[in-house]
């Protein structure tokens, strides 16, 4: 049997769907890199996830006085929202915002805001979009929403274990794995009809099936030799390509933003990160070394070409780590007393979307990498929910 490093602990670790109010949840102290801000909508909803939204953005902190700016959305139709932004001291800045629906709106208008408040040149997230894994036991359904959980949908109805689901980089395809047929295949779904195809179905496993950033290729893990290796396709499952041949168990392959290159995990019971070639495998070299005996599940930043994420053991917990390819130097950067798994990168190349996880339940949060602040974002009528992919807007 084809040796398959041990990297579904977001499986092990769902147990039922009852969740404990204060999972995801992190506060951080108030620093003065933080932008005091008041945020408001003309409506209970807008207002709402007006507050949701800049409450999970490191980079600011609500408050009803001495505020450096005073942000308002109204809306204006059944899908347009207005952003007011006023400066303390007088200077204003207006404009009107269109979106898909009023919700997707007042994101779009948010993100306007981030950017034009932040101060850093950081780019807004809140318009990404997740793919992502809920359910218990052995069965787990595909769902996609905006990043807080809303306009859901299940996109799945396989009656069986699913996970990895990752966009195409355009957003109109969705590659995941599932336990359908009684042995993890890769399935492709084309978005705008719903049709599901079976992208690779060898003997063994095949599994972490990830896109290009072009859109181009697919890097995944193949067990059908007798070892869990790394291959890459085109972007319909073709022109097959093996890049790795060992003994050694490997997972989770990820691109680097500009294609060239493929960071993965491979170990049996201590798992560590190594980026090789995308063309041709070879010139393996490992990162992150010797910082933690268990570091998987890696995202390459796509805004920072130096930041890699990860998943880290650290005592008795999984944290989120990230590593900087311009110094080799990994640092813990969630900060909580439950498990945090498989990171993702929103588009600022400052915050995560990731899984905190206990004993009994899972749920999504956004991270700032920089203070360790974690903000639980997925709704609890979903239940457990993991795995999340980003799909930057």
């Amino acid at each position: 049997m084809a040796k398959v490093l041990p990297l579904f602990l977001g499986l092990a670790l769902i147990a039922s769907p009852a969740f404990s109010s204060e999972l995801g949840d992190v506060t951080v102290v108030v620093d003065t890199h933080t932008i005091p801000v008041r945020v408001s909508g003309n409506t209970p909803e807008l207002n709402a996830l007006a507050q949701q939204a800049f409450g999970s953005h490191g980079r600011y902190r609500a408050e009803a006085v001495g505020y450096a700016y005073d942000i308002r959305f109204t809306a204006a139709s059944a899908s347009s929202v207005e952003v007011d932004i006023v400066k303390a001291g007088g200077s204003a800045a207006s404009g009107v915002v269109s979106g898909t629906s009023l919700r997707n709106a007042l994101l779009r208008a948010a993100d306007l805001a981030v950017e034009r408040t932040n101060g850093q040149g950081l780019r807004g997230f809140f318009t990404a979009k997740l793919a992502f894994v809920c359910g218990s036991g052995s069965r787990k359904e595909v769902y996609v929403s905006d990043l807080f959980g809303g306009e859901a949908r299940r996109i799945t109805s396989d009656g069986a274990i699913a996970m990895f689901p990752r966009w195409s980089p355009d957003g109109t395809r969705l590659l995941y794995t599932s336990w359908l047929h009684g042995a993890p295949d890769i399935y492709l779904i084309n978005l705008s009809s719903y049709q599901r195809s079976t992208f690779e179905s060898f003997r063994g496993s095949n599994f972490s099936a990830r896109f290009s950033p072009d859109g181009r290729r697919v890097a995944m893990i193949l067990t059908g030799s007798g070892n869990s290796e790394i291959f890459v396709s085109d972007s319909e499952g073709h022109s097959l390509v093996r890049l790795t041949n060992s003994e050694t168990p490997k997972s989770s392959p990820c691109w680097s933003p500009d294609g060239s290159r493929i960071v993965y995990g491979a170990g049996e019971t201590s798992p560590q990160l190594y980026v090789m070639a995308a063309s041709r495998g070879a010139g393996s070299r490992r990162i992150a070394g010797g910082f933690s005996g268990w570091c998987s599940e890696p995202d390459w930043s796509r805004t920072n070409p130096n930041k890699i994420a990860f998943t880290s053991k650290q005592g008795g917990n999984f944290q989120i780590a990230v590593v900087d390819l311009s110094t080799g130097a990994p640092s813990v950067v969630s900060k909580a007393p439950f498990d945090g798994m498989q990171p993702n990168w929103l588009a600022d190349g400052r915050h995560i979307v990731y899984t905190a996880s206990d004993r009994s339940t899972s749920r999504l949060c956004i991270l700032d990498t920089e203070s360790g602040k974690s903000t639980a974002v997925s709704p609890r009528m979903l239940g457990s929910a993991m795995q999340a992919s980003v799909l930057s807007r």
